[in-house]
């Protein structure tokens, strides 16, 4: 095909530019075809990484979703059985949303999750970079502090408590949501599973039980 083209071109032709233009051509050829290989195995790689984020992370929120936050935990408290390099501290958190169904039927499940994602954005910027956030169920939000101290960890939610209490919430037509809010955490212990550990937090957060191995119990709208 390309000795076709040359010949219309150039009817009399040295046999030396014959061989010059085909080996110019299948080269620029061949670039085209491995750049478009390249392309596509970059868009293969990007799709991927999106499907699995995805499949980790809530839709909502983009935090972890609560068997990936549960699975990272426990990755984490077997680490530390192992290592004597691992910080032996750790606090896990659980933040309920008391009135968060109430607040989906009367203003409608959009400004719920508005709600919840601004929610998750005060935490975001009262924890550290390292520390996990997860979406446990729809009024539920989970909080591994991994290598913080009980003292540490009072400080985190006194932050995010008072910036949801200065937070305004509103919903259609500027009309402001009250929010009742819930917060309790557990320290982590070595023997602690993850299923323990929230049950733990959940019961200092709903204030069911006040002789268990509890750090705190915030409560406040």
């Amino acid at each position: 095909m390309i000795v076709w083209v040359l010949g219309l071109l150039v009817p009399q032709r040295p046999l030396w530019m014959e061989l010059t233009a085909v080996g110019v051509i299948s080269t620029a050829l061949a670039f085209w075809l491995q750049l478009a290989l390249c392309l596509r195995k970059e868009a293969l790689r990007d799709t991927e990484k999106e499907l699995r984020h995805a499949r980790l992370h809530d839709p909502v929120t983009g935090t972890l979703r609560a068997n990936e936050f549960a699975n990272s935990v426990e990755r984490a408290i077997d680490r530390r059985r192992v290592s004597t390099m691992e910080n032996p501290d750790g606090v896990m958190l659980v933040l309920r949303v008391g009135n968060f169904d109430e607040i989906g039927r009367h203003y409608g499940l959009q400004w719920a999750d508005t709600l919840i994602q601004s929610i998750v954005q005060i935490i975001y910027s009262s924890v550290r970079y390292g520390d996990l956030v997860a979406r446990l169920a729809s009024d539920e939000l989970g909080i591994y502090l991994p290598g913080t101290t009980t003292e540490n960890a009072r400080g985190i939610c006194e932050r995010i408590r008072t910036r949801i209490k200065e937070a305004t919430f509103t919903a259609a037509q500027e009309r402001q949501i009250v929010v009742t809010v819930r917060l309790g955490g557990t320290r982590v212990s070595d023997e602690a599973d993850f299923q323990a550990l929230r049950e733990a937090a959940n019961r200092a957060a709903l204030g069911e039980d006040e002789t268990g191995p509890f750090l705190f119990r915030e409560v406040f709208s």
